[in-house]
């Protein structure tokens, strides 16, 4: 799970960051001290800690931004300014917080809040959103034979097309979820788009061949053997 601070107010910051990893240490949290730097980072967050009062831009013309862009992120005003209260349920905010906050009110708030996105990220169920800086995108986890990294970035190879967004492979991985298969450090394979396999190599129906890695190999053909059960394909 993901989660984005957006307050150009530091101390408010790292308080705010601080609460969090107190609380699930190993949450990815990214901090923005800017509204635009958060829209140009170009990914998506499945929680957003949002200020209203900002020098570039106010937040709750950012929190209607994504709104009107489709995304589903879990939206928590952190803020001093009580007057906007009531504008926040136009953006359908999870919850409305006046600094300074408490610790023990963040963290039930929090809780409620990653409760939400893991609904929301089930009941997506088979698809998957993304943004780059260009468009947002939803895809179908089906049509995605493989995904590649490369460096700070991945590379989602579809039917159709090959996507680059800002992303982890962790990320990717947990978002994915379990017919795909990390059979190497930079590629998590689709079950459903496998052909064939040998040693070091795996063979995708369109021709495309990925690396196996060597460590990798007798979990993959367990994995592999599993699946192909589990959609009632004879094992000859």
């Amino acid at each position: 799970m993901k989660v984005a601070i957006c307050d150009e107010d530091k101390e408010s910051s790292v308080q705010l960051y601080g609460l969090i990893k107190r609380q699930v240490p190993d949450m990815e949290v990214f901090r923005f001290h800017s509204v635009r730097q958060f829209l140009e980072s170009g990914q998506h967050y499945d929680i957003l800690l949002l200020d209203i009062s900002m020098e570039d831009m106010r937040g709750m013309e950012a929190a209607r931004a994504l709104r009107v862009n489709g995304a589903d992120t879990v939206l928590i005003f952190v803020t001093a300014r009580k007057e906007y209260a009531a504008e926040a349920f136009e953006v359908s905010a999870f919850h409305y917080l006046l600094k300074p906050v408490s610790e023990e009110k963040f963290c039930d708030v929090f809780e409620g809040a990653c409760r939400e996105a893991r609904r929301l990220e089930a009941q997506k169920g088979g698809q998957l959103f993304f943004r780059t800086k260009t468009r947002n995108y939803t895809m179908q986890k089906k049509d995605i034979l493989y995904v590649e990294s490369a460096k700070r970035k991945v590379e989602i190879h579809t039917l159709r097309e090959n996507i680059t967004v800002y992303a982890t492979m962790r990320h990717v991985e947990e978002q994915l979820g379990g017919d795909f298969f990390r059979c190497h450090r930079g590629y998590l394979v689709n079950m459903a788009h496998v052909a064939g396999y040998r040693a070091g190599v795996i063979e995708l129906k369109n021709g495309e061949k990925i690396y196996l890695a060597r460590d990798k190999y007798s979990e993959f053909v367990r994995m592999y053997t599993g699946y192909l059960k589990q959609e009632g394909i004879t094992l000859l």
